[in-house]
C-alpha cells in the first residue's frame, strides 16, 4: 500500500488538486482558528488552506513524496505547516491538544477503524471538532460505473453513519449525513458518488 501511494504522489500533478475539499472548507470556516490535526494528509491541500485561515496546522502521512509536495505547496502559498512522515501508530501528540481534527478521505479498515478513531479522539480537546468526509458503503456502485471517482474498492474500508456513531460515541454529532455529490478533485476524485459527511463536537 505504501508503494501505491508513493507512486501516485510521485506524479507531476497533485493527485487530488491543490484546492481544499469543499466540505472541509465550509465547516472549517465556521470555527475559530486554533490547533488542527490532519491525519493521512497526502499532498497538503487541506493543511495549507487551514494555515491560510490562521490555524496552527499539524499533519502526517507515511508517504515521503506526499510530504515533499505538501511542503512545496505550503511554500507556494507562503504558510507554515508542521508535517511529519509517519503513520498513526508512530505519532504521539499530547492528549486534549487539538481544537479540531479533519479526516478527509481517511479510510481505516473495519478491523482497526474504531481503535484508530478513538486514538485520534484522545488528541482532541473537550468541545473540539471532528470534520469528516469519506466514501459511503454505497460508493462501490458508483465506482463500477465510473472508476475515475476513485476511493477504496473494499466494503470493509467504506463508512456508514452507524459506524461513525459507534466510533465517536459520546460526541455531539451535528450533521452525519449520506449525500450524493460530484467530486472534482484533481485527477483521481472525479465524478458522482455517495459520501458520508460529519461535523461532530467532543
Amino acid at each position: 500500500m505504501k508503494d501505491f501511494w508513493e507512486k501516485r504522489y510521485n506524479e507531476p500533478d497533485y493527485a487530488y488538486g491543490k484546492e481544499p475539499n469543499v466540505f472541509f472548507k465550509q465547516q472549517l470556516n465556521t470555527l475559530t482558528p486554533g490547533k488542527i490535526l490532519l491525519p493521512a494528509e497526502g499532498e497538503g491541500r487541506n493543511a495549507v488552506y487551514a494555515a491560510q485561515m490562521g490555524w496552527e496546522v499539524y499533519a502526517y502521512d507515511f508517504s515521503i513524496n506526499a510530504y515533499k509536495k505538501a511542503c512545496a505547496l505550503a511554500k507556494e502559498k507562503n504558510v507554515e505547516i508542521k508535517y511529519q512522515i509517519a503513520s498513526l501508530s508512530e505519532v504521539d501528540y499530547k492528549k486534549n491538544f487539538f481544537d479540531a481534527i479533519a479526516l478527509i478521505y481517511v479510510h481505516f479498515p473495519d478491523i482497526v477503524r474504531t481503535q484508530n478513531h478513538q486514538k485520534l479522539s484522545g488528541f482532541l480537546k473537550k468541545g473540539g471538532a471532528v470534520i469528516l468526509e469519506a466514501f459511503s458503503s454505497n460508493h462501490l456502485h458508483y465506482q463500477k460505473l465510473n472508476p475515475n471517482v476513485g476511493g477504496p474498492k473494499l466494503l470493509t474500508q467504506l463508512y456508514t453513519k452507524e459506524k461513525l456513531r459507534e466510533d465517536f460515541h459520546g460526541f455531539e454529532l451535528l450533521n452525519p449525513i449520506e449525500e450524493e455529490i460530484t467530486l472534482e478533485e484533481g485527477n483521481y476524485h472525479r465524478g458522482t458518488t455517495k459520501v458520508i459527511r460529519m461535523h461532530a463536537l467532543k
